[in-house]
């Protein structure tokens, strides 16, 4: 999350890395030396080689191995490249994946990749919790029986509470050696599982076995890395890691690079300056200040790549908090915020202003409203409509600034985290234009987005920044805005919805409507076809333009950096590839020598 905004400092400070020499001025032989970033974290070179470690020494696509890879369609996120699964076919309904390995993935010491392998990765990730791998009984998406076909085959079925994520949770489904990890899964492990996900006193023993696992996997660290991916780590240190090519990866022809460099950073500034400085040879998206981008554009050989990232940035209301229970508060905002003139203040490389308000991200909007995207309210800024709006909210305007029906002050307050430099210059932009119409608005930061979500969460903030239009799935796009964040959550299988300030729920809207129960919606979008998915899209982004639970601010654009002075065969602009490690890259043959 911390790169998702530039750090406020424009100056670029210079950065010694380790692991040999720094960028790519020597080579290993004629494949040379690729050298990166990790986009999801930053190195740690005490944390263990285990990709269960959130900072694990594992770097994924590289040496860390999926099934599968997401393509990341604008509409179907089930469509995926092949990763260690060859091929894979699903029943009607996802109740049931078959995963056929590739036959010739092996491990780094030569040892071929097994069902075993699989089977025991399902394990260990049902230790973790979430997603496919979850011991709570009903918990929709949850996989009931894994059985091991042949060597090379993996049957994974679906539990009752059916869901349409199932199938890209399964592909996503990390695999680790059995004969390295296997030993953390105790005697009767599968039994102890089967016992968990019933319910009743024996049911919760069996669930606390299996959750009691969790810090032990997560700790574990093995002597070496076992690698079924392109790359194997070598070694690491504090500046960087470095990871050689795997002889055995199943498809070793492809792989251009002998060697991999994954450098250290601490924040944005010492990404700009590798750019700057040309030794990246590609790195994924990170805010950049318009100086500074200036500054790596004229490096030779660095140029940009741009594709679709489901992300929006919005403004956020605590509708238990007045005056933002009134809708009409909610529009006269939403006519007084000028969404091109704080994208381009906020992020001017990496945004796109907001069309309206939907819920999701322009990109996507086009292809799951067509023709009813135009009939939106766009909520061009009008301050006429403002005041209208202001007035049938009751409000009331003395000596140019407008009160409380009751009369008391009005004082709006922003309030966003301080290493997110965009979201504070939109905020800003805001809060000044805000003032512009007499509306008394500030802002104010917390210390880090941890803290910040903590706020958010204690229901102490009337506006806030979120993240929003987390496609492609059509449920997580709306989750965001109908979830737990606004009291609807599923316990058992059964959906419930809790007052606000209770359960998480600080956005405090209504449960019901215009008629309509939004969470109840969004929640059959995990079950819906794709042709009642559109149906309810198109009523969840009519609810969402008239209600403004969150006002959409700009649409985020996956702005990635590559270098053409020592490789080609960079995804296009545009590519759904652009959001996949490079490593993936190179596993699809994309990453020449030149």
């Amino acid at each position: 999350m911390k790169r998702l905004t530039a750090i406020a400092a424009l100056a670029v400070v210079a950065t010694a890395t380790a692991c040999g020499t720094t960028g790519n001025t020597s080579s290993s032989g004629a494949g040379g030396i690729y050298t990166t970033i990790d986009g999801s974290k930053q190195i740690d070179a005490s944390a263990p080689i285990n990709p269960f470690n959130p900072q694990g020494s594992t770097f994924m696509g590289y040496d860390a191995m999926s099934l599968g890879w997401p393509k990341n369609d604008l509409m179907n996120p089930d469509l995926f490249y092949p990763g260690l699964a060859g091929s894979w076919s699903v029943t009607p309904g996802q109740g049931e994946v078959v995963i056929h390995l590739r036959p010739q993935a092996r491990w780094s010491d030569g040892k071929p990749v097994t069902s075993e392998d699989v089977r025991t990765s399902i394990g260990l990730a049902y230790t973790q919790g979430g997603s496919a791998y979850t011991v709570n009984s009903g918990a929709a998406g949850a996989a009931a029986d894994i059985t091991v076909v042949d060597a090379k085959t993996v049957k994974i079925t679906q539990g009752s509470n059916r869901s349409n994520a199932f199938l890209r949770n399964v592909l996503s489904t990390v695999v680790v050696p059995a004969h390295v990890y296997g030993s953390l899964l105790p005697a009767g492990f599968w039994t102890t599982l089967k016992t968990a996900q019933g319910t009743g006193p024996a049911a919760d023993k069996a669930k606390a076995v299996i959750t009691g696992l969790a810090q032990k996997v997560i700790g574990f660290s093995p002597p070496a890395d076992v690698s079924a991916g392109p790359f194997v780590l070598e070694r690491i240190n504090p500046g960087a890691a470095l990871l050689k090519k795997n002889p055995y990866f199943y498809d070793a022809a492809k792989i251009v690079p002998d060697k991999v460099k994954v450098l250290n950073y601490t924040g944005n500034e010492q990404i700009w300056n590798y750019l700057v400085s040309g030794k990246l040879d590609n790195a994924p998206f990170t805010a950049v200040p318009a100086a500074v981008m200036a500054r790596i554009k004229a490096t030779k050989g660095n140029e940009i790549r741009k594709g679709y990232s489901p992300v929006a940035a919005s403004l956020a209301f605590n509708q238990a908090h007045k005056p933002y229970d009134n809708v009409h508060v909610r529009r006269a905002l939403a006519y007084l915020i000028d969404r091109g003139q704080l994208t381009r203040v906020a992020s001017p490389e990496a945004g796109t202003p907001a069309v309206t308000t939907t819920g999701i991200h322009a990109s996507a909007a086009k292809a799951w409203l067509g023709d009813g995207l135009a009939k939106l309210n766009p909520y061009k800024v009008d301050p006429a409509k403002a005041t209208k709006e202001l007035k049938a909210a009751g409000m009331v305007k003395r000596n140019g600034l407008w009160a409380m029906p009751d009369g008391k002050p009005w004082k709006v307050r922003l309030t966003v985290p301080a290493e997110f430099s965009d979201w504070v210059a939109a905020a800003k932009s805001i809060a000044s234009q805000l003032n512009d119409h007499g509306i008394d608005a500030t802002v104010t930061t917390s210390a880090d987005y941890t803290l910040y979500l903590d706020e958010l969460a204690s229901g102490k903030l009337d506006i806030g920044f979120w993240l929003m239009a987390l496609g492609p799935s059509p449920y997580n796009i709306y989750q965001r805005l109908y979830g737990s964040a606004n009291g609807w959550s599923l316990l058992a299988g059964r959906l419930r919805h809790s007052p606000p300030g209770k359960d998480g729920n600080w956005m405090g809207g209504p449960e019901v409507v215009g008629g309509v129960n939004p969470g109840e919606l969004t929640n059959r979008l995990n079950l819906a076809t794709p042709e009642e998915q559109k149906r309810i899209v198109g009523t969840l982004a009519g609810l969402t333009n008239q209600q403004l639970p969150v006002i959409q601010l700009y649409d985020y654009v996956n702005t990635q950096f590559v270098n053409t002075t020592r490789y080609t065969g960079w995804p296009p602009a545009g590519s759904e590839a652009l959001r996949l490690p490079a490593g993936v890259w190179m596993q699809l043959g994309m990453i020449e020598k030149k």
